[in-house]
């Protein structure tokens, strides 16, 4: 069976820059269903084509990440990656808090982007070191992102049985559905089984949210 084509909405003010990454993302076999330079009407839009991932930049005159609390409030099943020259670590953190599955800075590789566009969809989604190092650093300071941590329903394990637990280490470690799987002699889908209810029950949104997550409660190591 042939794979499906990977559907993508960008968002970016700079048109010079939508126009590059266009071409870039069709020229590898992904189908770029809108290209919107206005924050304001990127909801409408991502409601008209219903893409798989959203591409969005947070500085822009209607701030990114005010886009992205809209699209996650009225369709939250849609992936929204930033993509952005923003290295700030407040604006990295406020993102996964929203919602965001990924952060990527615009110096990515064009080849990394593809990469982690087609893994994004798949639902393997590797961590930047620089992302865990960051999410690692916020929490142990006790920094704006523990509030994250502190809201209802994020603060305890104890709703998880001892095979969620194992699953949810060795995902917040890196490792993909596939490589826990061998590792539990289980297989691919009953890993994303577990990772749909440890998500569910402690209340949070995406496997960023699950790394931050397991790095505020030590289950994994200082990357």
């Amino acid at each position: 069976m042939p794979n499906k084509t990977l559907k993508v909405m960008l968002v970016d003010d700079h048109e010079l820059f939508l126009e590059g990454l266009q071409y870039l993302l069709k020229i590898n076999g992904i189908d770029v269903v809108c290209a919107v330079t206005d924050g304001a009407k990127a909801l409408m839009q991502a409601r008209r084509t219903n893409p798989d991932i959203i591409l969005l930049d947070i500085k822009m005159p209607c701030s990114g990440l005010d886009v992205l609390r809209q699209i996650k409030a009225v369709m939250p099943e849609i992936k929204v990656v930033m993509l952005t020259t923003s290295d700030d670590d407040e604006d990295l953190l406020t993102a996964i808090k929203c919602g965001a599955s990924g952060y990527l800075l615009k110096n990515t590789s064009a080849k990394e982007l593809v990469e982690m566009l087609r893994e994004l969809e798949k639902g393997e989604i590797p961590l930047s070191p620089k992302l865990a190092t960051i999410l690692y650093r916020e929490f142990r300071c006790g920094g704006t992102a523990e509030a994250f941590l502190q809201e209802p329903g994020n603060s305890g394990l104890e709703g998880l049985t001892k095979r969620q637990l194992e699953v949810l280490e060795m995902v917040a470690e890196g490792k993909t559905y596939k490589a826990v799987g061998r590792a539990l002699g289980l297989t691919e889908r009953t890993i994303k089984y577990h990772m749909g209810r440890i998500i569910e029950q402690l209340h949070l949104e995406n496997r960023a949210q699950v790394i931050a997550y397991a790095v505020q409660m030590g289950l994994i190591e200082k990357p």
